[in-house]
């Protein structure tokens, strides 16, 4: 018996991810795409209908017959939690299993926001919705998070992640916290995936098979997928790519990591960093900032300085996205994706950054005509983490 029942419950799995995937299907469609009889086709339909994860929705064209039942999935039926969890913001999404955004809340991540703050700002939040959109806790199937590296996927804890404003983000039980908390099954990636999952969802008819996403934000980080499924290393270290040598006799990003490595250039930290040196010179930036300590200096300065047009800060931000592009060119020499998603703070804070990198990255791998991949900030942009944290609860759930 159980023999029989695993393999039906996969085969309702793909039926009803078959229906989801196209606005409106027929049964004959369904038989025409599955190798499954009538009868047991017909049965799992009835299952799905009788459970609310799918419904009739009326009449297709007729073929010379009776007009066929059409069917389409309850997006309402069940609604999922999307959680990121990054060194500058977080944000917290709630979607239906279409992955329409039905509520999401992004807040910085300053000295106070401990692992336990987080929890408890988690907690109010999703309170919050479900009374807003008058739900309950037992319509929400689980909580994906998307976190800043490196972790232990497997036991759910953030392990030893660096440039967290507030103390205690060390060897962080985060899936066990929010579980004790809400009673909601919680699922760790690294951000970079969650990204990357949700990027790939949103382009699902394009059945692009090898994707590239980087993050530029405080540090840099990375994911790759290959025929449709993610890359995994031996260790979970999506920075790596950050210590990327683009320059042997550079710096080390406040002393740390190899010495020139790419996030000592192109990163919020880098920048930061080489603004506060030249103000502890007693070197002008800007206008504004002549009131600042240079522990004052932040990111959200730097990019009031930049709009404002600062020239230095015009220069300093272009020579960052410069060795972004090279940085970007030596790792697409090595994996050739098809398509390439840039995302993060940096990318998204100016628009002149996203396009001098990829053009310094264009001009690096362009020398050989049958090969140029293409290049994008995504469809789902800073919504991807958190999108692609919920996409892989929708991947796993039972029905």
């Amino acid at each position: 018996m159980n023999t029989f029942q695993f393999p039906m419950k996969m085969v309702k799995r793909q039926v009803y991810d078959r229906i989801a995937v196209q606005d409106q299907i027929s049964k004959t469609e369904l038989l025409q795409e599955m190798d499954i009889t009538s009868s047991s086709l017909n049965r799992i339909l009835d299952e799905l209908v009788r459970e609310g994860w799918i419904s009739e929705s009326g009449q297709g064209q007729s073929t010379g017959g009776r007009r066929p039942t059409l069917y389409r999935i309850d997006p309402t039926h069940r609604y999922i939690l999307g959680l990121e969890i990054s060194r500058v913001y977080s944000v917290l999404g709630l979607y239906d299993l279409q992955m329409n955004t039905i509520a999401s809340y992004r807040w910085f991540m300053d000295e106070h926001m401990t692992p336990e703050r987080l929890v408890d700002y988690v907690e109010e939040r999703i309170d919050w919705m479900l009374n807003d959109y008058q739900l309950t806790w037992s319509q929400i199937i689980g909580i994906g998070i998307g976190a800043v590296g490196p972790l232990d996927r497997e036991k759910g804890i953030i392990l030893n992640p660096v440039y967290f404003p507030a103390n205690g983000w060390k060897n962080v039980a985060i899936c066990q916290m929010l579980n004790e908390r809400t009673g909601l099954m919680a699922v760790l990636e690294n951000g970079a995936n969650t990204a990357l999952i949700g990027e790939h969802w949103a382009v699902r008819d394009e059945n692009m098979q090898h994707m590239l996403f980087v993050n530029v934000g405080a540090g840099i980080r990375s994911a790759m997928m290959s025929g449709g499924q993610l890359v995994r290393g031996a260790v979970d270290r999506e920075g790596s790519i950050g210590q990327m040598i683009i320059q042997t006799d550079g710096e080390r990003l406040h002393d740390q990591g190899n010495y020139g490595a790419l996030e000592a250039f192109a990163s919020v930290q880098a920048l930061e960093q080489q603004v506060r040196q030249r103000m502890k010179l007693g070197m002008d930036i800007w206008e504004a900032a002549e009131d600042l300590r240079p522990e004052q200096v932040h990111f959200d300065t730097l990019i009031t300085g930049l709009n404002q047009g600062n020239i230095f800060l015009q220069e300093l931000f272009a020579r960052s996205a410069g060795y972004m592009g090279i940085g970007l060119a030596n790792i697409i020499h090595i994996l050739l994706p098809e398509k390439v998603i840039l995302g993060g703070a940096l990318i998204n804070a100016n628009p002149s950054y996203y396009e001098q990198a990829i053009a310094v990255a264009r001009k690096k791998v362009g020398y050989d005509d049958s090969y140029q991949p293409i290049f994008s900030k995504g469809v789902l942009q800073e919504r991807a983490v958190a999108v692609g944290a919920a996409v892989m609860i929708l991947q796993q759930m039972e029905l």
